[in-house]
């Protein structure tokens, strides 16, 4: 087995290690807006639950050279976000909002998604998703890079849950029904595939 000390290799060697070894990574399609008014949109892998207690989810969201992306400056100014789960219907169009914009272009018309009004933040979501959170920020932290900061990790309380009926029965999801997609390494993405049980231990 290889073993290897992560401050004696690149930072995109660490990148390649964390993103082929942590997988699958559920994606968060996240739209914020600007102090201009621009609607942005952006997914994101490094996205997962904090809490139920209250319902909290984290985004990590990288820098390029130190630079706040446009994501995370508009939700540390702004302090509303909407998070979507990404599936096998929208994810061909989410990709495309992965493209490097201006901040004064937005993605969800270069994606042709369609915008919905929040019920309790002025973010608007997506009507293509299935699922979607409004959240609320709870925490910002600015994470050291090597030479520059290298990420923002944020904390967002939702604070209003939209799910899709079709998929919600009985107080549960139908992972099925919501058929999410995850990222793998390179452009690899997987699907739910084969669901299996094991009964936990009381």
């Amino acid at each position: 087995m290889l073993s290897i000390d992560p401050a004696s290799i690149s930072e995109r060697d660490n990148y390649k290690f964390l993103i082929g070894s942590i997988i699958p990574r559920p994606i968060a399609f996240v739209t914020t807006k600007s102090k201009e008014g621009v609607i942005n949109g952006a997914p994101f892998s490094y996205f997962n639950i904090v809490s139920s207690n209250p319902p909290m989810i984290s985004l990590s969201i990288q820098r390029a050279s130190g630079k706040r992306k446009d994501t995370a400056r508009n939700i540390i100014e702004s302090k509303e976000f909407v998070v979507h789960i990404v599936d096998e219907q929208n994810v061909k169009k989410i990709n495309k909002t992965a493209a490097s914009l201006p901040p004064n272009q937005s993605e969800i018309d270069l994606a042709s998604l369609t915008t919905v009004e929040s019920v309790k933040i002025a973010v608007p979501g997506v009507k293509e998703a299935k699922i979607r959170m409004e959240c609320l920020l709870e925490h910002s932290l600015e994470l050291d890079g090597l030479d520059t900061p290298g990420c923002d990790l944020i904390i967002g309380k939702i604070v209003q849950f939209h799910i899709e009926s079709d998929i919600y029965e009985n107080g549960r999801i139908d992972p099925r029904g919501l058929a999410a997609v995850s990222r793998l390494a390179g452009n690899n993405y997987a699907k739910i595939g084969e669901i299996f049980e094991i009964e936990r231990p009381k």
